[in-house]
């Protein structure tokens, strides 16, 4: 008996350790990622006997099934309040935004296990892992992205609405986003990371990197980033064998043209994180490497982000805190920016030649990568911005409650509000839209608005009790700004949010508005003037009795005061508003 209990003993211990392994690991080829249910079943089993491991649900995907969060602390604390009272830096990581580029599901897997199994988890970091974000897209598993070297199955780029969940961080039309937006505010990490695969060009590199653009960062964060993060985080992937490159070769035509970096608004991860403070960085590697050398390249950047994180959490964390002072003070916010193409950095990029051959397909030129010609030269980098639309902050910002999903994402993101007591009129001042342009085609799900053009008018406006204030002076600020203001690159007003004042509501009957408006000239001469100046400017006016007709209309007091008027009132005064306690 006691021979045949040594003889199982080791067994056990090969199969408790098979056990761990990923499925990723299991395949023989290695070019398999995990399904959804794997990858929680996984974390269940390991969660099950690490106690330094917990597995937490958030809201609900547009799939139907809650997004799995799984945290990892050194002393088992769990509750994200009192891990920021202990002063810990907090770092999150999501993967499978894209289930087709799933490199970072398997290899956060493996680094999960790893962390935990060889007691490495940092004492001054809490790891968080979205498991699969996009689970939606993960159940409608395929072969859908043909550019791309494995794996020999995953799940498509669009969710169960087709949404493609890296544009939806500011609008937020998918349950995915509202969970993951609770999650963000929840633990609160002064660092994330978004696992990608990239499509483009071929070169040499397994894996390139987008960090949020410096231009558009806090300038302690870029300061910080910029010197001492982004240049470790390449110097410790180089070790490793797996050199990087910024993201954007080939973006802008053949790769030795030079590389754009990435500007990343807030409908991006990573442009949304910025808006609250937080470091943030997009690995992609390249689609035609092979899967296993993908899914190791991105191991071995998280580790790295660990690393740095236990060495640098006090400071991370002591930045964060101060940069969510200053910008509670900061007065001005850029809302849109242009790259700047007269200053051009220089780096050095390994590439293949490019050249061309006749296409079997078409019998014309077609493009190619030769891999038999590796080369190493010195292109163009352009990694400089310059915001080309801004705005100053109001005292506040008072929001009618009729919009009531702007209200509800503003609560979400933790933005402080405050509401009317009573019935209040006030003289603050409204944006009327004088000109904008729409997409001619949707772009998910929205016929984006852009160059938005204003009139600013302090006017007497009555707002309603339960009304809305937000005042300025919060950590959250570059939020509250940049989805506010109608300028803003990814405004709320950009997404649509405010569509319904774009329609006049109100018009007039020609026959019977011809004598009232007959009457107005002629009791108001200074209106006869106007419109006589405005005849003599436009010639199309001139030549129109209708359009004159309408002008007196417009210029009248029966023309609705609301149309075009953007409903959020910028109050640049602070007066004694009566609150709800």
């Amino acid at each position: 008996m006691k021979k045949a209990f040594l003889f199982l003993v080791p067994l056990l211990s090969g199969l408790l350790a098979h056990a761990q392994l990923t499925p990723f690991e299991q395949s023989p080829d290695k070019n398999y990622t995990a399904t959804y249910h794997q990858v929680i079943a996984y974390y269940k089993s390991l969660a099950a006997k690490q106690p330094q491991m917990r597995l937490f649900n958030y809201g609900s995907t547009d799939a139907g099934k809650p997004l799995t969060l799984i945290v990892l602390s050194k002393d088992k604390v769990f509750d994200p309040a009192l891990i920021k009272k202990q002063g810990k830096c907090v770092l999150l990581v999501n993967n499978g935004i894209h289930p087709g580029e799933p490199e970072g599901i398997d290899a956060s897997m493996m680094l999960v296990r790893d962390l935990l199994k060889n007691n490495q988890l940092p004492n001054n970091v809490v790891v968080c892992f979205v498991a699969f974000y996009n689970i939606d897209g993960s159940l409608n598993r395929g072969v859908s992205r043909v550019n791309q070297n494995g794996p020999r199955a995953y799940g498509f780029r669009g969710n169960y609405r087709n949404l493609d969940l890296n544009r939806d961080f500011i609008k937020a039309d998918s349950r995915n986003a509202l969970a993951f937006a609770q999650i963000l505010n929840t633990w609160q990490p002064e660092v994330l990371l978004d696992t990608h695969t990239s499509d483009g060009a071929d070169y040499q590199y397994v894996m390139t990197l987008i960090e949020t653009q410096k231009d558009k960062q806090n300038p302690r964060l870029a300061a910080y980033t910029d010197k001492v993060l982004t240049p470790d985080l390449y110097k410790g992937m180089k070790k490793k064998g797996f050199e990087m490159i910024p993201y954007g070769a080939g973006e802008q035509g053949l790769p030795d043209s030079g590389i754009v970096s990435f500007m990343e608004t807030p409908r991006f991860s990573t442009g949304y994180a910025a808006q609250h403070n937080i470091i943030s960085y997009m690995t992609e590697t390249h689609m035609l490497k092979p899967f296993d050398k993908r899914v190791w390249a991105t191991y071995y950047f998280i580790q790295q982000l660990v690393d740095i994180c236990r060495r640098d959490a006090s400071l991370l964390v002591s930045n964060k805190k101060q940069v969510d002072t200053e910008v509670a003070r900061q007065q001005t916010f850029a809302l849109n920016w242009a790259l700047d193409e007269i200053r051009v950095d220089t780096i050095t990029f390994k590439g293949y030649a490019a050249k061309y051959k006749t296409s079997e397909v078409s019998g014309l030129k077609r493009l190619y990568y030769d891999r038999n010609e590796p080369y190493t030269k010195t292109i163009k980098f352009y990694n400089t911005y310059k915001a080309i639309a801004s705005a100053t902050k109001p005292v506040a910002y008072i929001i009618p409650q009729a919009w009531g999903k702007v209200i509800e994402l503003l609560k979400l993101n933790k933005v402080a509000m405050s509401r009317l007591a009573h019935d209040t009129t006030l003289t603050p001042q409204m944006y009327y839209l004088t000109d904008y342009k729409t997409g001619n085609r949707p772009y998910e799900g929205h016929y984006l608005h852009s160059n938005a053009q204003l009139n600013p008018v302090t006017m007497p406006v009555k707002f309603y009790q339960g009304d809305y204030v937000v005042y300025v002076n919060q950590p959250i600020n570059r939020y509250i700004v940049e989805t506010l203001e109608p300028q803003g690159v990814d405004s709320f007003f950009a997404w649509n949010f405010f569509d319904s004042i774009l329609g006049q509501k109100e018009y007039f009957s020609d026959y019977v508005f011809e004598d009232v408006a007959a009457k107005m000239l002629q009791e108001d001469p200074a209106l006869r003037k106007k419109l006589d100046e405005a005849k003599a400017a436009d010639a199309k006016l001139a030549g129109s009795a209708a359009a004159q007709l309408n002008w007196v209309y417009r210029n009248s007091p029966y023309f609705e005061k609301t149309y075009l008027r953007y409903p959020v009132a910028r109050l640049l005064t602070n007066p004694q508003l009566d609150l709800v306690k």
